[in-house]
């Protein structure tokens, strides 16, 4: 076939299989370059297009970084969740740079989660699914594509796989050269948080011991208390049982995944490969990928894209979303109606998801889609601090929790996992939790890139403040199962 060179906007990407047919593709002609013949949103402009299609070139003969055996993996698991059978807990940094790239980071962000994903599963009485925003969360969406200072005018910061955050005219220049240097990080941080998977630092024993120190140390200790040393006796009882970390592998180990936004569509689709088990498409970049709220035009280029490939696909939904159009792009996206395939991140608003949200289930469930419910609390709570910094506050993130979990019991729906920005380390970035970070501190140790993310302290207490709906949300469950029973009785 011959070649040909598409062009839109400041991109020209030399394709050689525009016109091949997609083995997953229901009706057009779908391949991992076919977005660059639809409008794109959220793009950066690149100066040199041959420079980009060099990087994409070198690129797709990279080794893939994840899998497409585990992304069907993750999956199977958020089939379960959809149907009610797990949940699912998605957390971690809101855009990875290439300046706080550590170890200790990395491991303080993994460490974080699984406390939190443990506290979850004894009181949810169900697996957590555990998914990192972590190793390609390096591109984000801005409202403006341009940013003014002192009567000059730059591109916005977009992400250090796109430029760099300092105020120059060269460091907010889209380099194509970042998205290499992106690749090699994410590599590293995955060959990290596979070895603290499966290398021992997983282990449940050492999880409960950390949260035992946390829980004695904290402001609301009294409170977790109980659910911390109910954890410690479960895993002294197997213990005594004979259910080891030695012989029970699923005590030293955990499976978590991947996940990023699919916002610099060049890198994933030079990451964009066919499995050779199944003759499917899959972006291993990453196991997980999400739409955005700014990119999820129906005729653009990332819904162009995210429909070719099989992996999990997250939809964010915001108040501004139509129901119209929520159909419609699970149509496009996930036209089998494939459970697990699709999930649902609603990012309302602590004062918007009351009315907006039930409107979605309702015409989810009368078109019955199989779909995973998920509530992003921190988006629709940014706001400008007095000082000028973004923040959020800790009330208004757990209220939009709340509100989630009610507003799903009373549609007779499951509240099927939260999605939170998130740090190990320990910033000053959200304002309250019970360590009463106020206005005037957020200078402290602001360190984020992009959004204000909640810390450590403020993850694991969102984690026991989310256990206690979940442990209601399992008494519902137990109480429905013994009903039945009594009724065939």
């Amino acid at each position: 076939m011959k070649k040909q060179t598409l062009e839109i906007g400041s991109y020209a990407l030399v394709s050689s299989n525009m016109l091949k047919p997609a083995k997953n593709s229901p009706s057009a002609p779908w391949s991992p370059e076919s977005w660059t013949t639809k409008p794109a949103k959220q793009l950066p402009e690149y100066s040199n297009a041959a420079e980009l299609a060099a990087v994409v070139a070198t690129l797709k003969n990279y080794p893939p970084l994840v899998f497409a055996g585990e992304a069907r993996r993750l999956k199977k698991d958020l089939a379960k969740v959809a149907a009610g059978e797990a949940f699912l807990l998605q957390a971690g940094d809101c855009a990875e740079s290439f300046a706080e790239f550590h170890p200790k980071n990395i491991r303080d962000t993994f460490r974080v989660i699984l406390q939190m994903a443990v506290v979850m599963t004894f009181a949810a009485g169900m697996p957590i699914v555990k998914v990192g925003r972590i190793a390609g969360q390096f591109a984000k969406p801005r409202s403006d594509s341009t940013e003014t200072r002192h009567g000059v005018t730059l591109p916005s910061y977009k992400g250090d796989i796109i430029n760099s955050m300092e105020f120059t005219e060269e460091s907010r220049r889209a380099d194509p050269k970042r998205i290499i240097q992106a690749y090699n990080q994410s590599a590293a941080t995955l060959n990290l948080v596979r070895a603290f998977a499966h290398g021992g630092y997983a282990d449940l024993h050492r999880v409960s011991k950390w949260t035992l120190d946390f829980v004695k140390n904290h402001p609301l200790a009294d409170r977790y208390q109980d659910i911390a040393h109910r954890l410690d006796q479960a895993l002294s009882f197997m213990s005594a049982a004979g259910i080891t970390s030695e012989n029970s592998p699923q005590i030293r180990e955990v499976d978590f995944f991947t996940s990023h936004e699919a916002l610099l569509l060049p890198y994933e689709q030079a990451l964009t490969r066919i499995d050779s088990t199944t003759g499917d498409w899959y972006d291993v970049s990453t196991h997980f990928l999400w739409l955005g709220d700014r990119t999820r035009q129906i005729d653009g280029a990332h819904v162009e894209f995210l429909r070719g490939i099989k992996n999990p696909i997250g939809i964010k939904c915001g108040p501004s979303l139509s129901t119209d159009d929520l159909l419609r792009l699970i149509d496009i996206l996930n036209p089998d109606n494939e459970p697990g395939r699709i999930t649902l991140i609603s990012r309302m608003g602590h004062d918007k998801i009351t009315e907006a949200l039930p409107k979605i289930i309702r015409a989810i469930k009368s078109a019955g889609h199989i779909v995973v419910w998920c509530s992003d609390p921190m988006h629709g709570n940014t706001v400008t601090s007095s000082s000028g910094y973004k923040t959020r506050e800790f009330k208004n993130i757990l209220n939009e929790v709340k509100n989630f979990f009610a507003i799903h019991h009373a549609e007779g729906t499951h509240p099927g996992g939260v999605h939170f920005e998130l740090t190990g380390q320990d910033v000053t970035e959200c304002v309250g939790g019970a360590y009463r970070i106020t206005e005037d501190r957020l200078s402290e140790r602001y360190h984020t890139h992009c959004d204000p993310r909640v810390n450590a302290s403020q993850g694991l207490e969102l984690a026991f403040l989310i256990a206690d709906e979940l442990q209601t949300n399992y008494r519902r469950r137990r109480d429905l199962v013994n009903d039945e029973i009594v009724g065939e009785s």
